[in-house]
């Protein structure tokens, strides 16, 4: 067993049944995430669309790409054909563009709102204010070519293990609060949050996806 599978294996040990592991693959050659899908794994994440787009033309083609980067509009077109689900959804306006994008490719891409939970001013993502405006938008019902699939945040950078689960504990609960807007397209089923330094804390408060490169892959 390679130190990817068995690092994968570990992890996933760890992990209630219904969280999910997704490779964060982002800076990584593509010999990388051939040996990962090798030992049986098929869910990547990345954050530019242009390098999860050149992955992605030389990889099988059952792999899940997960967006979880900062998404531009304009870059929304090159990964409409083929991106799994966008974790990274801060606007309406990139809304209205991957519905618009998703439309011209005959698909529905599951999108999450990141939602801003940390204690910095360099993480993206919208207050929980501007994330219900979002959902209760009657012009959200004219997006069929999206579903909001839920949730996704990421903690402060700290050692504080009490305030990462605060911060995780709140966004869940935002999550919960969220499934009274379920509709034709909304549908609150996934909450993105833990990555490689906190996920273990992130499962245990209702994650059901979670972000992780260096425990997989080791530090850069």
């Amino acid at each position: 067993m390679s130190s990817i599978a068995r690092n994968i294996h570990q992890i996933e040990q760890q992990l209630p049944e219904n969280t999910k592991l997704i490779a964060v693959t982002k800076t990584k050659p593509t010999a990388v995430l051939q040996e990962t899908y090798d030992a049986g794994f098929r869910r990547f994440g990345e954050n530019k669309v242009q390098e999860m787009t050149e992955k992605y033309n030389l990889l099988p083609k059952d792999i899940e790409w997960h967006m979880i980067g900062h998404l531009q509009s304009n870059k929304v077109k090159y990964m409409a054909p083929y991106v799994s689900i966008v974790h990274s959804v801060d606007s309406f306006k990139l809304l209205n563009e991957i519905n618009k994008e998703a439309k011209k490719n005959d698909r529905v891409i599951p999108c999450l709102l990141q939602i801003f939970i940390a204690q910095e001013e360099t993480k993206f993502g919208l207050s929980e204010q501007e994330a219900i405006e979002i959902l209760s938008a009657p012009e959200l019902s004219d997006l069929t070519n999206i579903k909001i699939a839920g949730l996704m945040g990421m903690a402060s950078n700290t050692d504080d293990r009490t305030k990462i689960r605060s911060e995780f504990h709140n966004l869940k609960n935002l999550f919960e609060s969220c499934k009274k807007f379920n509709s034709s397209n909304v549908e609150m089923t996934e909450l993105s949050m833990g990555m490689s330094g906190d996920y273990a804390i992130a499962a245990e408060e209702g994650s059901t996806l979670i972000r992780v490169g260096s425990a997989i892959f080791g530090s850069r």
